[in-house]
């Protein structure tokens, strides 16, 4: 192995790990609210920790704790996490087509094992081939971040007051928000589509109420999704 070569990895977990840093802190508090959820669901702190480690998706682990507040079964809660992370998927795809050729298979698997919105979005704009030693850099930071902060959100929810932790809860809810308002407001589609989401599940928990809230989480997503796919086509850019 050249020192050239060594040098270019150590260059780009370098980097890796300074644009990882805000991603990190971003990941704590958001991932102390979704601790906050976890308590609720009766997860104890190292519990926690172990699922955001290996489960680094918010929407993802807040449906998977929703569905283990519930008593779900183990089918749904492998569905809906499998319906809240599939994107995560076609990042995959294409984070897989910026590797070198000769790039060995085992860097794809480890950095397919860290997907998030945030480390596609610092990865894809980078020109060039992908060095996986950048990746792992962000996640050196993002898995810690997430991982520590579940766990020290359920670790206040076992210490703080009830009217405290209630207001924390509140707080995931705002992420939500703060995910699906800047889009709707800059695609009609996607607004139309969000207040779909919103009657609909409304009405499945008043009239469907015998159903579990896995099950109708996991029906209206598909439902709702295959929709809007269908009446708003995203339209090929030649």
């Amino acid at each position: 192995m050249s020192n050239g070569f060594l040098i270019n990895h150590r260059q780009a977990l370098s980097e890796g790990l300074r644009d990882g840093v805000p991603i990190g802190l971003g990941y704590f508090v958001v991932s102390f609210t979704l601790g906050i959820a976890a308590k609720h669901a009766g997860l104890t702190p190292f519990q926690g920790f172990i699922t955001s480690f290996f489960n680094n998706a918010s929407a993802g682990e807040y449906a998977a704790f929703t569905v283990i507040a519930a008593d779900a079964s183990y089918l749904e809660m492998a569905l809906i996490t499998l319906v809240a992370n599939a994107r995560y998927m076609l990042m995959s795809t294409v984070l897989s087509q910026k590797f070198s050729p000769d790039t060995p298979f085992y860097h794809r698997i480890f950095v397919g094992f860290d997907v998030t919105d945030e480390i596609f979005g610092i990865t894809v704009a980078r020109s060039g081939k992908l060095n996986p030693f950048y990746n792992y850099g962000a996640m050196l930071v993002a898995l810690p971040g997430w991982s520590i902060g579940t766990a020290l959100g359920i670790m206040a929810g076992n210490v703080l007051p009830a009217s405290a932790v209630s207001a924390l809860s509140v707080a995931l809810y705002g992420m939500f928000l703060a995910i699906i308002i800047p889009p709707s407001k800059e695609d009609r589609n996607v607004a139309i589509t969000v207040v779909a989401g919103f009657i609909l599940s409304f009405i499945a928990a008043e009239f469907f109420s015998d159903i579990s809230a896995g099950t109708r989480t996991i029906i209206l997503t598909v439902l709702i999704a295959g929709a809007a796919a269908v009446i708003y086509p995203v339209k090929n850019k030649s």
